[in-house]
């Protein structure tokens, strides 16, 4: 590029065109030859004659500079002129692009495509070699290959962001060992962050030659699980800025998956990290188990999205103790009774034996007046690796003889026990103190009608006052707690059942209950080495690097011990179960922004200089359009400029009229243009979004499985609207609707005789069918001046049956109601089977129903269902079904009833069979 002062040119070589410019100013003005003189007396009659169109001898100086300043202008658009140019070095050696492509690329992907794909085809044009490295490791590790741009691109376009970080091949010598001669060039397209071996091949490039990076000017967010004991998520990079929010997605009850809840993190603490905010996940129990991932709200990549296993979900309890059955009292008085019900809403419960319990692979363990048990050393080694024990104390406990010796105890227990409220104490009942601000139960009412009548009592330490988590009124305690190996272990000082206290009848103990069960590590043995490890972990769900969900094409089970190392290549971000065991492999992580030393930076937006060629163009033309003006006035006189202008004053300037407005209208040429689906407006503003909502559905259903690809849906006024570029209307019935003007109902019998359709909607199957064609008595007020053929349901082989899929029934969010359409011929009228009225290709004017066939069709903003459909599979069935009346409809008003046809395929056959001689 040449480069003068503010001004550089891509093609300077074009300018030497310019010398021309004075030959071609004497080309242009160069006089005709001189006259021969020849005498001829005659002559003498025309002096003094004044020539009233004169031409000139010379072309005037202002159209020769017109017509040099067009063709200056041309010359300097073709040589590619740019203001204020970024410099590039000259280059002939080889280029290599380098493009980080893990899952903090995503976000602007496009744009870095189009930054190598510019790079390797100025490279080719310059005829350098090129290489192309995709830092998502997958490709086996082998030297890189140089060629042309051109070979490269299509690998480029093709190329995908992972859900895993950028990953570089280990050796740079190695993988530039096929370097052809001259010094490198290398464009590294970074993504912002330090990767593993960056800094090796940024010593590595930016020996061999000139290194530019491409840094990105986005700011980065990252979402992680955060390892407490309340569930929290950590969101990096954003304790700078705006703070967007956290959404929580997951199925609804009708098992639509939506935005369940939104977390917000204006509020929330700067964690252990400085780069890293705390967000507590503030959710019921019930509705962060319908959890399926966390979503940063505005963010499009895999390390935005955090996939919600069993850390996150319910968490699997196991209880112990006597059975129901078993019990001494009724079963009311069992400890097991209530723990279930207290534990039922919010976690999955195992029951049985010890031994049985831990085989199930629990979170937390729950023993009801149990001592001396069979699987002491196993429960043991299970709490040490992780696990939370509860145990509640009980008249067994009190009377063990070896309760000083008794293992997984919080604390050292005093036999016998403590008899507060009963016949032979002379205390009362012990209330509850308030719960410590800082403890486990921090927020937790304690209820004053709790009242305790018996407590085991702890032996007196100087632990004591530490391990306590909950106290009486009286500085007793009534929970303790202790630390076991990775696990922990709690005493409830009291039974599990109303014996002791009535502590189990109050609110306060689900929710004690559940904040412990709350802050318990999931599945103390994870996937190491242990005897319940399982050895495969099978990908269930993987995303991409956009985030998006996906199935798991072609990967096979991963070894227990490469989950530990995070998502990488061949083990994507992603759900992996073994057993009943679901696992999370998330790709957000802290934000590492990266710096580049020997090496020139390139910012995503540094502007790469004015392109000046279009408006040099447009220039040039502007001038050749004067100078035609010119050369007409100049050889007629200004006759020829004056006759134009008058002319153009004589236009006549566009007058709207009404009757014409609805050609000026983009929105119907639009329509027309896209084949867009309409409908009615009915001024109820929640009617007519469904009404638009519901055909945006049906339109991307026709997008994904049909060719038919209309656009968005639009919405008509029938008083107003022309709706002669129309083919489908919807029309909603409503009670409060008024009716149209006679004026539109004038379109309206003109758009159903010129091959319209209308779907009449009165969507009231819910509440009582129809009863036969004249509806219900609002419908009968909207279409009464309609010009509506006979009415019948629809036959069984009307070719609505029949058009794109196989039908029996045409249910929307309501089904069991009749669909009409028109009546086929009277016997005697017609071929019944070959369709209906032929006005219109067999097609019938109008279609009514009151399945509500938009509420079934309607979708939100991210293509999920806006109404339920009664439930689970039998709902979401319904729904397709309504979908495949919808495409059925609209390939029947598309392609009219040419499938009615199939039914004289016989006699055609026959009649073929005669022409060609043969025998019928």
């Amino acid at each position: 590029m040449l480069v003068l002062g503010p001004i550089g040119f891509a093609a300077p070589w074009v300018l030497t065109a310019l010398i021309a410019l004075p030959a071609l100013w004497l080309i242009l003005r160069a006089m005709p030859p001189a006259p021969r003189r020849v005498l001829f007396p005659g002559v003498a009659l025309l002096l003094g004659l004044a020539d009233r169109s004169p031409v000139a001898r010379r072309t005037p100086w202002w159209l020769l500079l017109l017509r040099l300043l067009a063709v200056a202008a041309v010359i300097l658009g073709c040589a590619g002129p740019v203001w204020r140019p970024v410099a590039q070095a000259e280059l002939d050696g080889p280029l290599l692009v380098v493009m980080d492509a893990g899952w903090a690329a995503a976000p602007d992907w496009s744009k870095r495509l189009a930054r190598a794909e510019r790079a390797l085809k100025e490279a080719d044009t310059q005829g350098r070699p090129a290489a192309l490295l995709l830092a998502d490791g997958r490709a086996e590790p082998a030297p890189l290959s140089f060629t042309t741009g051109e070979r490269l691109l299509a690998r480029l376009r093709a190329a995908q962001p992972v859900s895993w970080p950028s990953t570089l091949p280990e050796d740079p010598q190695d993988a530039l060992s096929n370097q052809p001669d001259g010094r490198l060039t290398s464009l590294w397209i970074s993504d912002g962050l330090d990767h593993p071996g960056r800094d090796l091949w940024r010593a590595e490039l930016a020996a061999r030659g000139l290194l530019r990076v491409h840094v990105p000017s986005r700011r980065l967010l990252s979402l992680e699980l955060n390892d407490s004991d309340e569930p929290a998520l950590l969101l990096h990079g954003a304790t700078q800025g705006n703070r967007p929010a956290i959404l929580a997605i997951g199925p609804d009850p009708q098992g639509i998956e939506r935005e369940l809840s939104r977390l917000a993190t204006d509020g929330a603490t700067v964690g252990a990290r400085e780069d890293a905010l705390v967000v507590p996940v503030t959710m019921p129990p019930e509705l962060r188990n319908r959890v399926r991932r966390f979503q940063i709200e505005g963010q499009s990549h895999a390390g935005a999205v955090l996939l919600a296993d069993d850390r996150v979900r319910r968490r699997k309890v196991g209880l112990v103790g006597d059975a129901d059955n078993q019990a001494e009292g009724q079963q009311l008085l069992s400890p097991l009774y209530y723990l279930r019900r207290a534990l039922a809403p919010s976690a999955d419960l195992t029951e049985g034996g010890l031994g049985d319990v831990l085989d199930s692979a629990p979170d937390v363990v729950i023993v009801a007046d149990q001592v001396d048990m069979a699987d002491a050393d196993e429960l043991a080694d299970w709490v040490r690796a992780g696990g939370m024990l509860i145990r509640f104390a009980g008249p067994r406990m009190a009377a063990y003889q070896d309760l000083t010796s008794e293992p997984l105890l919080p604390v050292m227990l005093r036999q016998g026990g403590r008899d507060i409220g009963g016949a032979l104490s002379w205390g009362d009942p012990r209330g509850l103190l308030p719960f410590a601000a800082d403890g486990i139960f921090s927020g937790l009412n304690a209820p004053p009608d709790v009242a305790v009548r018996a407590q085991l009592m702890a032996q007196p330490s100087p632990e004591l006052s530490e391990r306590t988590i909950a106290a009486l009124s009286d500085n007793t305690p009534l929970v303790t707690r202790q630390r076991f190996g990775q696990g922990q272990v709690v005493l409830f000082h009291v039974t599990a059942n109303p014996d002791w206290s009535n502590l189990p009848l109050s609110g306060v103990f689900v929710e004690m209950l559940e904040r412990l069960v709350a802050t318990a590590k999931v599945s103390a043995r994870g996937p190491d080495s242990s005897d319940r490890a399982q050895p495969f972990w099978t990908p269930e769900i993987v995303l991409d690097g956009f985030g998006r969900s996906g199935a798991p094409d072609g990967l096979s089970p991963l070894p227990a011990e490469e989950l530990d190392d995070g998502p990488g290549p061949g083990r994507p971000a992603g759900i992996y179960a073994a057993g009943e065991r679901r696992i999370a492999l998330n790709a957000g992580g802290p934000v590492t922004t990266a710096t580049w030393d020997n090496a020139v930076i390139e910012q995503e937006t540094q502007n790469a200089g004015l392109a000046l060629r279009g408006y040099l163009l447009a220039l040039a033309a502007m001038l050749l359009a004067l100078d035609a003006l010119g050369s007409a006035a100049i050889l007629r006189g200004g006759r020829v400029l004056g006759a134009i202008l008058l002319c153009l004053l004589c236009l006549p300037s566009p007058q709207a009229q009404a009757q014409d407005s609805s050609f000026l209208d983009p929105e119907l040429i639009r329509a027309a243009d896209e084949v867009a689906l309409a409908y009615v407006l009915t001024g109820d503003a929640e009617v007519d979004r469904t009404s638009r909502e519901g055909l945006q559905g049906l339109s991307f259903a026709l997008r994904q499985r049909t060719s038919v690809e209309p656009g968005e849906p639009i919405g008509v006024d029938l008083d107003t609207d022309d709706l002669s570029m129309l083919t489908f209307l919807y029309w909603p019935v409503t009670d409060s609707q008024p009716a149209p003007s006679p004026l539109a109902y004038l379109r309206l019998n003109h758009f159903l005789r010129s091959g319209g359709m209308v779907l009449f909607d009165t969507n009231d199957g819910d509440v009582a069918g129809l009863g036969g064609p004249d509806m219900s008595q609002d419908l009968r007020r909207l279409a009464a001046p309609l010009e509506v053929p006979p009415l019948a349901p629809i036959p069984e082989d009307h070719v609505l049956t029949r058009t794109f899929y196989l039908l029996d029934d045409f249910p929307g969010r309501w089904s069991g109601n009749p669909v009409w359409v028109e009546a086929p011929p009277a016997a005697g009228q017609g071929d019944v089977t070959s369709g209906f009225r032929q006005l219109n290709d067999g097609v019938s004017p109008v279609v009514i129903g009151a399945n509500g066939w938009a509420q079934a069709w309607a979708i939100d903003e991210g293509g999920y269902p806006r109404f339920p459909i009664r439930g689970g599979w039998e709902g979401e069935r319904q729904r397709e079904m309504a979908f495949r009346f919808g495409i059925n409809l609209i390939m029947y008003v598309l392609t009219g009833n040419y499938k009615s046809d199939q039914v004289h395929v016989p006699e055609l056959l026959n009649r073929l069979r005669i022409e060609e001689g043969g025998r019928p």
